[in-house]
């Protein structure tokens, strides 16, 4: 599948690993929270780069003590009314302070790409490379917002009171 990182199509160096799959000698690894937890003695001696991949009903709290051995996070999107993942990245990058890249994986449509960003996703596995430039379109695409999110935009509540302040001088 293509990823797309920061909006451009981008060569994809990582190995996803199943459960029972033998692990690749020289490569950057993802393995799920299964795994890490079986193995995660194993991982952190024997490789320099590690990804986990996180299912829908997997909690950041999970591996929160752990974020410093991640370079990758992905997310799964068991389905378009899934929105778990979109919560776990928050509380990834707000709470946690995770600043490896987070990717999106799964069912992911365009029609989310504003969401996903807004939510600190940076790298989304589409199905077809022209899904770079309706990322790249959606990111800009909602103008106003109503909550603050990762993405720093003020929301409009704030920015009000930044409009009433200055007329008020």
């Amino acid at each position: 599948m293509p990823l797309l990182r920061n909006g451009h199509i981008a060569l994809d160096q990582w190995v996803a690993v199943g459960d029972d799959e033998a692990l690749p000698e020289d490569a950057p690894i993802i393995v799920s929270l299964a795994r890490w937890q079986t193995e995660r003695g194993k991982l952190v001696d024997e490789y320099r780069q590690i990804g986990i991949r996180l299912k829908g009903g997997d909690q950041a709290s999970d591996i929160a003590n752990d974020l410093p051995y991640f370079d990758l996070i992905a997310i799964e999107f068991a389905s378009v009314a899934d929105g778990r993942g979109y919560s776990t990245a928050r509380l990834l990058r707000g709470r946690h302070d995770f600043t490896g890249e987070l990717r999106a994986v799964g069912h992911i449509i365009r029609d989310v790409f504003p969401f996903l960003h807004r939510c600190g996703f940076d790298a989304v596995e589409t199905r077809n490379e022209r899904d770079a430039k309706a990322w790249r379109e959606s990111v800009g695409a909602i103008k106003i917002t109503y909550q603050p999110a990762t993405d720093k935009r003020l929301p409009t509540t704030v920015l009000r009171h930044l409009s009433n302040a200055v007329a008020a001088e």
